[in-house]
């Protein structure tokens, strides 16, 4: 079974950071193109960061200079380090897996950002 749980979610003060994680499994993890996406509530689906196979990233310029993506293939992982956060941030934060037109995602984790 293809199988992405993502964790690390929580309630942080503005400024603050969060680290999230997302397992694979059911896949060649090394060769799909890794993303994460969030929804806050009322808004549509919108993409953070992705890092590809071949190890190229990409940001949304909202969270440029204060996000990071990472993957460890050893251990079938993309991770989203999260730093001076904001309370925009606040939303539902979903893993996708990617390779051509197959997609698999995870169930989300809530991140909110809040004094």
């Amino acid at each position: 079974q293809v199988q992405l749980v993502e964790s690390g979610g929580g309630l942080v003060q503005p400024g603050g950071s969060l680290r999230l994680s997302c397992a694979a499994s059911g896949i060649i993890f090394s060769i799909y193109n890794m993303g994460w996406y969030r929804q806050a509530p009322g808004k549509s689906r919108e993409l953070v960061a992705t890092v590809t196979s071949g190890g190229s990233t990409n940001y949304e310029d909202s969270v440029k200079g204060r996000f990071t993506i990472s993957r460890d293939n050893t251990k079938n992982t993309v991770y989203l380090q999260m730093n001076n956060l904001k309370p925009e941030d606040t939303a539902v934060y979903s893993c996708n897996a990617r390779l051509r037109t197959y997609n698999v995602w995870g169930q989300g984790t809530q991140v909110t950002v809040s004094s």
